[in-house]
């Protein structure tokens, strides 16, 4: 049930509201690596330079997370400053460094190519599109992730790309965007037509939205009094979903329905720190107790 995820290792310099810290790890497979390891191993490719040691290296042990595929080049990681205002579902990027990212091209290790499931992060389509090809069998799903720049700017590879996935995550804005359409319902659903037949709709503090053939499943965020800093929270939200999805090694509703549950409280545990603090220290107790609660405020029983 080992999930392969591609992405990015990165640095970042955060400011909210709730204060200021530079240089914490982050990137797209941390966030999402320490949350889905909760329910399943996970294969991590991305590259990385020499300021990533062992202090961050520290952050996987001891869990289900194997490290091989992390290449390491001369220079610096990936490294994003980024800026929130009093509206915490939008973050300012005010630098953007690539570094070693910049000629990242995955390369699986033989024992990858394997993985039953596959996510591939938010990064270019053309390379998602490669990691796919080096799959030595086709997973038993593949999840895609991809944003805005993607999709203005690299249009035909990402249609491309999602020819070849099963399940898509994209945050509202994006979903619209790449559907033309307004209502986001009708964004999911068209985009339905265009490769991956699962399409869950990231919308921030106001939930998240599941369309698939024959469902249409819409859950809020859990309240949380304090958000301290929301990075990383669509990443963390991807690793539950995808987490659960594997252990459970299908895609019926009542899997998809834990899953969008899972997703939704492993993203609240991020939301309560700055970086990766919070998820880095979450166990199966911590996640168990949560979802149990969330799931009596959704008036659910048996979870």
């Amino acid at each position: 049930m080992t999930i392969l995820a591609v992405g990015s290792l990165a640095f970042d310099d955060l400011e909210t509201p709730a204060g200021k810290m530079d240089n914490l790890l982050g990137g797209s497979v941390t966030y999402f690596s320490l949350s889905a390891s909760n329910f399943a191993p996970v294969q991590v490719v991305a590259v990385v330079g020499d300021d990533f040691g062992p202090q961050e290296e520290s952050h996987f042990l001891g869990r289900p997370i194997d490290l091989d595929g992390v290449i390491r080049r001369p220079g610096s990681c990936f490294h994003w400053k980024g800026f929130y205002g009093s509206d915490l579902n939008e973050a300012q990027t005010l630098q953007t460094d690539l570094n070693v990212f910049a000629d990242f091209a995955p390369v699986l290790p033989d024992h990858y190519k394997t993985a039953p499931y596959l996510f591939l992060a938010n990064i270019d389509p053309r390379l998602q599109l490669e990691v796919v090809n080096q799959m030595s069998a086709r997973p038993k799903w593949i999840a895609l992730d991809t944003m805005n720049f993607w999709i203005d700017g690299s249009r035909d590879a990402l249609e491309s790309a999602m020819k070849e996935v099963d399940i898509l995550l994209i945050n509202e804005a994006e979903a619209k965007s790449l559907a033309g359409e307004r209502n986001t319902i009708k964004a999911a659903h068209s985009i339905t037509t265009m490769g991956p037949s699962i399409v869950v709709v990231k919308r921030g503090e106001y939930g998240s939205l599941l369309v698939a053939p024959g469902i249409c499943l819409p859950v809020p965020a859990i309240p949380m009094e304090v958000v301290i800093d929301p990075t990383g929270a669509g990443d963390t939200f991807a690793g539950g979903f995808l987490g659960c999805l594997a252990s459970k090694g299908n895609l019926d509703e009542p899997s998809l329905r834990e899953a969008m549950l899972l997703g939704t409280v492993m993203a609240s545990f991020t939301i309560e720190e700055f970086g990766t603090k919070k998820i880095s220290l979450v166990n199966k107790s911590d996640v168990q107790e949560r979802l149990t609660l969330f799931s009596r405020m959704l008036g659910l029983s048996g979870t």
